[in-house]
């Protein structure tokens, strides 16, 4: 119910703003049913200046200041923090800046108990990436298009290094922006590169972005001063102990936010990494049986393929990796999974280990699905 008074107020809102100047837009960020983020900014020739709500784990009020170089590129940036309780109105505190020195991005950030100041490589055209936040993403594909080239690489500053985000037109207004490591968004433009739809929903974040002529950012700030989303995927880990054996399981729970998820964020048929952020982690003190596959002692990652009538559960020898990480040739054995539903839907991904008559048995719950293996104690 929170969220359907949450998209009925926005929707409020976006009804209520009158048009703006050419210049002056706005995006909404859904991730699922909840509004991750809202975004206003204004362009010039020369910079742009956006307005910033991310509820992403706190929400957190920010204004950037963007000016750009001759190649498009950064030539000095600045972030505002403002406190929740007062939002944009209230007094701010710069807490990031970057300033190109030659070659060299000078970076000095105040936003938290340990100052520091880095040096990152320049390189023509380099944008910032700022996680959840979609702007820079406009002003690449406004230089992309500019560029005329069917592939673009768009460095973006992430942290003390570079990124290579490479751009591709695809036809029409179509274009694609791959993350290095999160996968490819797809992205609709106008003919001067700006960004009307972004779709993640084959990237790690499945998020979707909508551009809207404005925003009243007042009304907004009230809304969703006190009201946070929290973390997208927080870690979850549980312990066990039956039979004479310790279990341990260790896994990223990203939430249902009103998605379909078996089939729908999650394919069937592919390998799903089984939570978000670092591998599922999954240890034994003793020796298991699954089916007939041995699992020593031990640590292990569970990755999956879920299919619409069971699929498989992956238990791979590899461990500390981040769950995008699969190396198949590091299979120990891949174990049939049984599906069933429930009459009540978990909103958090959750994987239990219970004990049965014969040994064990691991659940895969989220939704109204629980993917299930049994497993025998030797």
């Amino acid at each position: 119910m929170r969220n359907i008074v949450i998209t009925i107020f926005i929707a409020a809102v976006f009804a209520a703003c009158s048009t703006s100047d050419s210049n002056q837009t706005a995006f909404v960020t859904l991730l699922g049913s909840d509004t991750l983020a809202v975004e206003q900014f204004e362009k010039t020739d020369t910079s742009i200046t956006a307005n910033v709500i991310l509820r992403s784990p706190e929400t957190r009020f920010s204004t950037y200041l963007l000016k750009w170089d001759e190649t498009g590129g950064i030539q000095e940036m600045a972030r505002t923090d403002f406190p929740p309780s007062t939002g944009f109105a209230g007094e701010g505190a710069v807490v990031q800046t970057v300033v190109r020195e030659g070659d060299s991005l000078m970076v000095q950030v105040t936003d938290d108990e340990n100052p520091r100041s880095y040096k990152a490589p320049y390189q023509p055209g380099v944008l910032p990436f700022i996680d959840m936040v979609h702007w820079p993403f406009e002003i690449a594909f406004n230089n992309a298009v500019e560029a005329g080239q069917d592939t673009v690489n768009q460095p973006l500053l992430t942290g003390n290094r570079l990124s290579n985000f490479i751009i591709a037109a695809i036809e029409g207004d179509s274009m694609t922006i791959r993350h290095p490591f999160r996968g490819v968004m797809g992205g609709n433009v106008d003919e001067n590169g700006n960004l009307e739809h972004l779709d993640a929903g084959l990237t790690t974040r499945k998020l979707k972005v909508d551009r809207v002529n404005d925003l009243d950012m007042d009304a907004l700030s009230t809304r969703f001063a006190s009201n946070p989303i929290g973390q997208l995927s927080g870690a979850a880990s549980a312990e066990y102990s039956f039979k004479g054996t310790d279990f341990t399981i260790e896994f990223g729970s990203p939430q249902k936010r009103g998605r379909d998820l078996f089939g729908g964020i999650v394919p069937y048929g592919e390998v799903w990494r089984t939570g978000a952020n670092r591998a599922t982690h999954f240890s034994t003190s003793n020796d298991l049986m699954f089916g007939d596959l041995e699992v020593p002692a031990g640590e292990y990652t569970l990755f999956s393929i879920p299919e619409s009538d069971g699929g498989m559960l992956i238990i791979n020898s590899q461990t500390g990796q981040n769950g995008t990480s699969y190396d198949e040739s590091r299979d120990l054995g891949r174990v049939p999974m049984e599906v069933t539903t429930r009459d009540d839907t978990v909103e958090a991904f959750t994987i239990t280990i219970d004990e049965t008559d014969e040994g064990g048995r691991i659940n895969l719950i989220w939704g109204n699905t629980i993917y299930s293996s049994d497993f025998m104690i030797d």
